[in-house]
């Protein structure tokens, strides 16, 4: 920013274009009409874009060097004018002369210019100052000329309304030239209260997906998808392990409270409590397995498959539950919401997507083996939906056991009878582990250390 002050009346200041009112400003009523008028200021302002501030203008109208006749007792509004023609407003005053002010333009157009300049007219701002960019436009200009009370109507306007993206990206660029306080107005739109803002709002937005009961499945899809966008895998694990827990804690709760009825009290008053815990964990049950298909599908089902290995009290409550014939009527699907969600975790301990410990595989089984064989057992006739999950889970499940030492296998399938039918050719999954067990058993160990044979 260049400026220069000079007394006196030039000889061919006439040639200079004077300038009109901005259109910006053309729907004002000024509350009076002295900008740019020459009859009565006492500062002339030049307005120039080239690099020779002495360059003059012939006639013609050359828009990148203007001319506008302003007053000395409005332009103090400005701390840049106030400094710069402090020195000379006795001696103007005492030769009745007018001052010459050169102003080299540094941000933006010389039409943002002459807005600013004509604000200096003005206490209200509102009707200049409509838009983000003829804010953002003007604001370099008024804290360059340090005028503060334009630049505290720029920031104000620009805070409290929307910006597009490219707006954003100037917004942010002129926040260093701002006070703090400023700063701080503004950034709070785009700077995150902490780190973990958006696993925040992730773990929040399934906690009221998951809680949206008239549309819980349109919120779950685009929370599904959100996931997918806009976080990346190791921000996925944490929300979705964080919700998983807490998910299956509320599971967990609600059948210990199903299975363990309080009978002081009135045993009407016992059933509708048990009803509402099966409720409860029927919901429950089906956002953890939305939960889990997440998990899978963005590969950060690690630990849950290691916390589902981990459910003694669970799986016992469930055993105890689906002996019961309340189940059957109040949430006939929980145990094939149950199971799904076993079967998946199971599917993807086969499939090798996760490498699952030996001991970790060994105890999926053992724990909920004896849930699938209850399930099969208190179906009834007309129940019988889950059949081929039942299946596949009897697979899985032999599948897995096939990976784990003969000692342990042997145990296992002990317990995997339960999956024989009447007619052995309609198991053939179990006679293949059977047949797989005893050839591993008849042949022959191999040397333990073959490389120390090797003479």
């Amino acid at each position: 920013m260049t400026g220069n002050t000079t007394a006196g009346d030039s000889s061919n200041h006439q040639k200079r274009r004077r300038v009109n009112s901005h259109t910006r400003l053309s729907s004002l009523t000024p509350p009076q009409s002295l900008f740019n008028d020459s009859s009565s200021a006492d500062v002339i302002l030049r307005l120039y874009e080239n690099s020779d501030e002495n360059t003059d203008l012939s006639a013609g109208d050359d828009q990148s060097d203007v001319e506008i006749y302003l007053h000395s007792s409005v332009l103090t509004r400005s701390k840049y004018f106030d400094a710069l023609l402090s020195d000379r407003w006795q001696k103007d005053v005492e030769t009745d002369s007018i001052s010459k002010v050169s102003l080299q333009i540094s941000n933006g157009s010389i039409d943002d210019y002459e807005t600013v300049l004509k604000l200096l007219y003005y206490d209200d701002f509102t009707a200049v100052i409509s838009s983000v960019s003829i804010a953002i436009s003007i604001l370099p200009i008024a804290l360059e000329l340090l005028f503060e009370d334009c630049v505290k109507a720029c920031v104000r306007f620009i805070e409290a309304v929307p910006w597009t993206e490219d707006e954003e990206r100037i917004v942010i660029s002129l926040v260093p030239m701002l006070k703090s306080e400023e700063c701080d107005v503004l950034l709070a739109r785009v700077s995150p209260a902490n780190v973990n803002s958006s696993d925040d709002m992730l773990y929040e937005l399934l906690d009221v997906a998951f809680c949206n009961l008239s549309n819980m499945a349109f919120a779950k899809a685009f929370v599904a998808k959100l996931l997918r966008d806009y976080s990346c895998k190791e921000s996925a694990r944490r929300v979705l392990n964080r919700v998983f827990l807490k998910t299956l804690k509320e599971v967990k709760t609600s059948l210990e409270e199903y299975s363990r009825p309080d009978f002081r009290v009135d045993n009407n008053e016992t059933e509708a409590m048990q009803r509402l815990h099966l409720h409860t964990a029927m919901k429950n049950g089906r956002n953890l397995l939305w939960i889990i298909e997440r998990m899978i599908e963005l590969g950060v089902a690690d630990r849950a498959v290691v916390e589902w290995t981990n459910q003694d009290s669970l799986t016992t409550d469930l055993q105890r539950a689906f002996r019961d014939e309340l189940w059957r009527n109040i949430v006939p699907a929980l145990p094939g919401v149950v199971l799904r969600c076993t079967s998946k975790l199971a599917n993807v301990v086969v499939s090798g997507s996760i490498l699952a410990d030996r001991k970790v595989r060994m105890k999926l089984v053992e724990d909920w083996l004896p849930v699938l064989r209850v399930c099969k057992e208190n179906v009834s006739a007309g129940m019988s939906n889950n059949k081929s999950l039942y299946l596949e889970l009897e697979e899985t499940f032999l599948k897995i056991t096939s990976t784990l030492p003969m000692s342990d296998s042997q145990m296992l399938l002990k317990e995997c009878l339960s999956f024989s039918t009447r007619n052995v050719d309609d198991c053939p999954h179990l006679v293949t582990a059977f047949n797989t067990w005893f050839r591993r058993a008849k042949q022959p160990p191999p040397p333990t250390h073959p490389v120390d044979n090797i003479s």
